[in-house]
């Protein structure tokens, strides 16, 4: 017996469209268009001043969404513009900001949750753009993992890997699985998988994909990617 659960990985750059106006209200009906019950979200924040949320809260609260608490800034709602949401069934049980090896401003964020009684761990992630850091990064999130208590596991963001199945991504794969759901970037015109999904091994997707439509390729430079899972209950 499973849980279904819709997770989904969103980089909104900041809500600023390929018209270069920032719409936040862009953003939440793209993720209306298909309704995850969790996105994790990258340039989320703004970059400069109070690094304030580029989705204003009483906006995610209209419709339905509530981020995570990172207690980062008190104006943002992420940790390096990562941040993660959560729809209406969602229990949170416990979050981490996750301190990374960065040559740039970068973080990654972990919460885990309860569906329906089935425990979930989420990991948000931006990933830097030189390779051998990417690779460092990737050891410190699955390191932190390791750490923790054994729980069903998604591994999500824009990994700025545009390789196939090397680097960072190979290091994903050595432990959790990947999720195929396709090009991502840039939205107009996808060609590249930036944006990717890793399980581990007792979690089933079910179905995976980009998020496609007129909104979606406007809204900002990136697709969201999904993935419908099966999360198994406590025996």
């Amino acid at each position: 017996m499973s849980v279904s659960l819709l997770a989904a990985s969103y980089n909104i750059r900041k809500a600023v469209g390929g018209d270069m106006v920032r719409r936040p209200e862009r953003i939440l009906a793209v993720l209306a268009e298909f309704a995850p019950d969790i996105v994790v979200l990258q340039e989320a924040d703004r970059r400069f001043g109070s690094r304030a949320t580029a989705l204003p809260i009483d906006l995610l609260a209209d419709h339905g969404w509530k981020p995570v608490p990172f207690d980062s800034r008190p104006a943002s709602i992420g940790w390096h513009g990562n941040a993660i949401l959560a729809g209406p069934r969602i229990a949170l049980r416990d979050r981490l900001k996750l301190e990374i090896p960065a040559l740039e401003p970068r973080g990654a964020v972990l919460a885990e949750f309860e569906v329906s009684g089935a425990p979930v761990r989420v990991v948000g992630m931006h990933l830097d753009l030189s390779g051998l850091m990417r690779r460092r990064q990737a050891h410190a999130i699955l390191d932190t993992i390791a750490g923790r208590q054994s729980m069903p596991t998604v591994l999500m963001g824009d990994m700025n890997e545009w390789r196939a199945s090397a680097g960072c991504i190979a290091d994903f794969a050595a432990d959790h699985h990947i999720v195929l759901t396709g090009a991502s970037f840039p939205a107009t015109r996808p060609i590249a998988s930036l944006d990717r999904i890793f399980l581990s091994d007792d979690i089933e997707a079910i179905d995976s994909g980009v998020h496609r439509s007129p909104l979606a390729a406007r809204a900002s430079d990136h697709l969201p990617v999904w993935v419908r899972l099966g999360l198994p209950l406590p025996r």
